[in-house]
């Protein structure tokens, strides 16, 4: 685009992206990294860029996947997850590889607001697989461990009428079979599933229209 590698770059890339995308598509998901790069400054883009998302009538999903214990969990979900934050978003995607529970305070947080957050499941780089699908005692999955918690915190949100859960998963699209050939069953509890890998990272567009096919999970 030629707007050069700056916050003033970074600002025009990111509005651009806005207009393209306003009446094209529901969703947005800033990668929260590049923005940091910048300081301070990136930040008040990232700020400024969300505001116009939502403006724009777009939903936004800030990549930024924060994980940590107690207050600082507390700290990063009304840093993300409160509308009135100067970061707030419509979602967060979070780890949970600290322990599911360290991810209450983004749970209450989402459910108080009316936002969401995405907890990593089954990712879609490589290294991911040795963590995500080791068993434990109980013979499940870390990753089964995840979706289950996930399923657990829609269940206590009341999402028994069918809808989709505050809690959704982030499940690459390029290692989604890993769900069927480990017996992790994806839509107990209705998560909306976030499934990166389209494109550059391999995903082609028959098999996005595979994985999303009824009556299986729904990806965005």
């Amino acid at each position: 685009m030629g707007s050069g590698a700056s916050p003033d770059g970074l600002r025009e890339f990111g509005l651009r992206t806005v207009e393209a995308a306003a009446g094209r598509v529901g969703v947005v998901k800033p990668q929260v990294a590049f923005f940091e790069a910048y300081g301070p400054e990136g930040l008040s883009v990232l700020a400024e860029v969300q505001q116009a998302a939502q403006d724009a009538g777009l939903l936004v999903i800030a990549d930024a996947k924060r994980g940590d214990i107690g207050s600082t969990m507390a700290a990063y979900a009304q840093a993300w997850l409160n509308p009135a934050a100067p970061l707030g978003a419509d979602a967060l995607t979070v780890s949970p590889y600290l322990g599911f529970g360290a991810l209450q305070p983004a749970v209450d947080a989402a459910r108080t607001y009316g936002t969401g957050i995405f907890a990593l499941a089954l990712t879609s780089n490589p290294e991911g697989a040795a963590l995500q699908l080791a068993r434990g005692a109980d013979g499940r999955t870390a990753a089964g461990s995840v979706v289950a918690a996930a399923a657990q915190a829609n269940a206590a949100s009341g999402n028994d009428d069918g809808s989709l859960g505050d809690v959704g998963l982030v499940v690459g699209a390029t290692t989604a079979r890993y769900a069927q050939e480990y017996d992790i069953d994806l839509t107990i509890g209705r998560p909306p599933v976030l499934a990166p890998g389209y494109g550059a990272q391999g995903l082609q567009p028959g098999a996005c229209a595979r994985i999303s096919a009824p009556p299986g999970p729904r990806f965005w």
